[in-house]
């Protein structure tokens, strides 16, 4: 055996049994066996330890149980690379936490762009869904959405509303977000570390003040093809520069003290030069990615080689809360923009 596939490293992935099926192909488990890495099952189950030894750990499980096991292995092996910390995962599992990352980046200089989120209210009481006029930074359409992003199926039924009869077909508590016309397409973001990479998608069409009046009270996501096609055809979408969507990607790393997660990324059909962040979602499905085997793989070796600032869990004088560190050692330093990120979009 040549030294390249002489195994170097050790990862250790706990996933449900439906996600493990879809990312960890034999493509990739042979690719990273090539630059000498070996992807080892977790029983989340078991013990951790006689299960290794790990020089990293990816997981995408949520229950209590696991983050317990999880949180006191870290603390008896500061050296294992956590990816990530499951204090850190667990804000992407409220839309309103979630979000509050897009404010925390950083600023960057000599740029003419605004990153930002949709205006958005959080509804407690399902009185208070009978007239929208009630939340003055709203106005018809807007998107229903449950508040917990979490692995349930009710996570991710969504709802377009269009008057006030709309809204109160709604239960509390919910998250109101406003609508933006974007062109009928999406950029999806995929981080991985320092890697990112960036796809378009088809997405809800834009809404006109004839089809606002036509559409009915609320629409189901499932039904929104009913209300006609949505933007551009793909091949005719002007993609957002590279160094832009980067920009945007290392920004939300940072101030998620995340390594492994997607993000919606929209442009205002009325102002080119205004996107919006719409959701993230971490762990996301990376083996949609052409040559995802080789995106990972790289991921990986930068966590373990100090080629990256990569933030990684581990616990201090024997507590069970990690604490974020960096594999270089540099520390992070935090800008609070409170109005979007300024970044330069190509037009």
């Amino acid at each position: 055996m040549s030294d390249e596939k002489k195994i170097r490293i050790r990862i250790g992935y706990a996933l449900k049994p439906r996600t493990s099926e879809c990312l960890i192909k034999q493509s990739l488990l042979d690719h990273a066996k090539n630059q000498g890495i070996q992807l080892v099952e977790i029983n989340a189950s078991e013990p951790l330890i006689p299960q290794g030894p790990f020089d990293a750990i990816i997981h995408k499980l949520y229950d209590d149980e696991w983050n317990q096991k999880l949180n006191c292995f870290a603390s008896e092996n500061p050296n294992v690379v956590i990816v990530d910390s499951p204090c850190d995962v667990e804000r992407l599992h409220n839309r309103v936490s979630m979000l509050e990352a897009v404010g925390k980046m950083k600023k960057k200089e000599k740029t003419n762009a605004l990153v930002s989120i949709p205006e958005q209210v959080v509804v407690q009481d399902s009185k208070l869904l009978s007239d929208l006029s009630a939340f003055d930074d709203l106005k018809f359409p807007v998107i229903a959405k449950p508040l917990l992003a979490n692995a349930n199926s009710n996570s991710h039924q969504m709802s377009l509303v269009f008057n006030n009869n709309g809204l109160m077909e709604l239960e509390a508590p919910l998250i109101l977000q406003q609508f933006v016309n974007h062109g009928g397409v999406i950029f999806k973001v995929y981080v991985a570390g320092k890697y990112v990479k960036c796809v378009l998608r088809n997405s809800l069409p834009d809404i006109s003040d004839e089809k606002l009046k036509n559409s009915g009270n609320l629409m189901p996501f499932s039904q929104i093809s009913n209300i006609g096609p949505g933007g551009k055809n793909v091949d005719e979408v002007d993609m957002p520069a590279m160094s832009f969507v980067e920009q945007v990607g290392q920004g939300l790393r940072q101030a998620l003290n995340l390594n492994l997660f997607n993000f919606d990324l929209i442009r205002d059909s009325e102002d080119k030069s205004r996107y919006f962040i719409i959701d993230i979602n971490y762990f996301p499905g990376y083996e949609k990615l052409p040559s995802y085997e080789s995106l990972l793989t790289d991921f990986f070796k930068d966590i373990l080689m100090n080629n990256d600032d990569t933030p990684k869990a581990c616990c201090q004088n024997g507590s069970s809360q990690p604490v974020l560190q960096f594999a270089n050692g540099a520390a992070q330093q935090e800008q609070v923009i409170k109005n979007g990120v300024p970044c330069e979009p190509e037009l």
